[in-house]
């Protein structure tokens, strides 16, 4: 009987862990690209390793964006928001184009990201501070110090659940310019 139990249970995790690698994965794969501006806010942690902390524009949600129903007040703490993102004008990069607290179908022209209401160390005040997972980045021992304009490659499911990509310093991707810079 505990063998039994001791295969079920070991399983069940290799399950998950499948599961999330496939769906990561499939995101990856067939997500929308979308690019964002983004710049780097601390670049090192001595028990995770280095990786890179971004903070992206479109994570302050002014008040007014909201819509349906209309923001009345402050959110919450993990409450999820769905942000509704268009390509900005002449440049490549999204911009926030609308906001909700529930689900909706976004237009022809735009991405819906999926994100959570964080409080936010700077001080935003009109705006609401969202983070989408998109907020670190990984990187090898030692480059965790870019120099240069940061941009981010994210690829967003259908569900509004978005993953890097890529991440740009100066146009070039981060590892050779790091590569570069050393």
């Amino acid at each position: 009987m505990k063998l039994k139990l001791f295969i079920l249970v070991l399983a069940l995790q290799t399950a998950w862990i499948l599961g999330t690698t496939f769906t990561q994965e499939r995101v990856l794969r067939v997500g929308q690209f979308i690019m964002l501006e983004t710049q780097p806010v601390d670049p090192r942690d001595l028990l995770r390793g280095d990786y890179v902390r971004l903070n992206y524009p479109i994570s302050n949600v002014a008040r007014e964006q909201f819509f349906a129903p209309p923001l009345t007040g402050d959110l919450s703490s993990g409450t999820t928001v769905f942000v509704a993102l268009v390509p900005a004008g002449t440049n490549e990069f999204y911009q926030v184009a609308r906001a909700s607290t529930v689900w909706f179908t976004p237009a022809a022209n735009e991405v819906l990201l999926r994100g959570k209401v964080a409080q936010s160390w700077r001080s935003n005040a009109g705006a609401i501070h969202v983070e989408y997972g998109l907020e670190q980045y990984f990187v090898a021992e030692g480059t965790g110090n870019p120099r240069g304009k940061l941009t981010v490659q994210a690829a967003v499911s259908k569900s509004g659940r978005a993953n890097i990509k890529e991440v740009f310093v100066d146009g070039k991707p981060y590892i050779e310019a790091m590569k570069a810079g050393q």
